[in-house]
């Protein structure tokens, strides 16, 4: 849901991003810490072993597909966690899980009266 909330309509492009973003395991934990409150990219950079750039990189992805936001606070990037956007992708995962379920539900009717 957007501010207004109205439901989210994601075209197949932001569900790409979004889902590019999520597919790898450093993004998901940025996500997670950022989701928890805002950090600097400097103090996310420390708890990986990898150099600063490479996170700034992984946020530049997260920030691309909408799941976080940067400001400056003067030398300063701080990342927090775009709560709607975790939502969408929730909404999304949910609609493509009834999807999932009818389908195996009509395989059980269809097996139930096979063996009648």
């Amino acid at each position: 849901m957007d501010a207004s909330g109205d439901t989210l309509v994601l075209d197949d492009d932001r569900i790409d991003a979004l889902f590019g973003a999520l597919a790898d395991r450093t993004r998901r934990d940025i996500l997670r810490r950022v989701l928890l409150g805002e950090q600097s990219v400097s103090t996310l950079a420390a708890r990986y072993d990898m150099s600063f750039a490479a996170v700034q990189k992984h946020v530049a992805v997260l920030e691309r597909a909408g799941l976080v936001v940067k400001r400056r606070r003067g030398k300063e990037q701080l990342t927090t966690g775009q709560i709607d956007a975790v939502r969408s992708t929730a909404s999304l995962l949910a609609e493509l899980e009834v999807v999932w379920r009818d389908r195996v539900a009509r395989i059980e009717d269809l097996l139930a009266s096979e063996s009648q």
